[in-house]
């Protein structure tokens, strides 16, 4: 298998691929034998049809069949032999088989090359998560509010599940300080992230932005539809709804590609778990630093 890779910009491939000799022949010739087994052949059982009269009935089929097999597989194996990082289905065109050889073009979207660098030992600034007196009070009061009790008591804390109000008050408590942590924690990873991407420029895939895009406008729309607004009133909106989201979704597809690349770089899976685990990664490997 011959294979050219033809750069056409920074995230696009053009790949000309040409095959010839056995793997062409063999195909077609497997595709025929199970052909013999199965075609229909007036005055013919099935499996002893001769070869000349299934050329001339069915020579068009095992044509397309023949394609519809070998060009995935010479595609892949293409792909594979040039170490390509395709991230979109390819554009297949100008095919070309015959009997003992194939050739195509397949245009391909690709990873971006990302020069990413010093993404270890990122300063992080952070305070010393603590709950007030006032915050607690606050949170009771608006739960007191809510199911308009008089007095503040056991009896009151019981209701809500609680032994008593001491432990009431504790686990109103946790739960302010997790809520902190929480937004601490995702006030951190934001910072971090882009104290990285602000430092790298490259062209984002077209193709990749246009799945993410459509995959956050259909969520949009479906998030509408939950909250009552009617599908006329969606439909009329999409064009400013789509004005809105492309931000975000240009915004997302670069921190995966930064991420995915940093993962490549520390040999982190990519996969579904991999923003999150090069995540705790950035974050075990900065440099952490209290601040009053």
């Amino acid at each position: 298998m011959k294979t050219e890779v033809k750069k056409l910009d920074d995230t696009k491939r053009e790949i000309n691929v040409a095959v010839t000799g056995e793997l062409v022949k063999n195909k077609f010739e497997a595709i025929f034998a199970q052909l013999s087994k199965e075609a229909k052949v007036p005055g013919f059982r099935p499996g002893k049809a001769p070869r000349d009269l299934l050329e001339k009935h069915y020579a068009s089929s095992v044509h397309e069949q023949v394609l519809k097999e070998l060009v995935p597989d010479v595609y892949n194996q293409a792909i594979a032999d040039e170490k390509l990082d395709v991230i979109e289905l390819p554009q297949i065109t100008d095919v070309k088989l015959d009997r003992v050889s194939l050739s195509f073009k397949a245009t391909v979207e690709v990873t971006p090359e990302i020069p990413v660098k010093d993404y270890k030992g990122q300063v992080i600034k952070y305070k010393t998560i603590s709950v007030s007196a006032d915050e607690i009070k606050r949170q009771i009061d608006a739960a007191k509010e809510s199911r308009k009790a008089q007095t503040l008591d056991d009896k009151f804390s019981r209701s809500l599940g609680y032994p008593n109000l001491s432990e009431f008050e504790k686990a109103v408590e946790r739960q302010i300080f997790i809520s902190k942590e929480n937004q601490e924690r995702q006030r951190i990873e934001s910072e971090l992230i882009e104290n990285i991407a602000q430092k790298l420029d490259f062209k984002l895939p077209p193709g990749l932005v246009e799945r993410q895009t459509q995959d956050m406008l259909r969520q949009t729309k479906l998030d509408l539809a939950m909250k009552g607004v009617g599908r006329e009133i969606i439909e009329e909106q999409e064009k400013m709804l789509l004005e809105k989201i492309r931000p975000e979704a240009k915004k997302q597809v670069k921190i995966y590609l930064i991420l995915s690349q940093i993962a490549k770089k520390e040999n982190i899976a990519i996969d579904d778990h991999m923003p999150r685990q090069v995540m705790e990664f950035l974050l075990r490997e900065a440099d952490w630093q209290v601040v009053s």
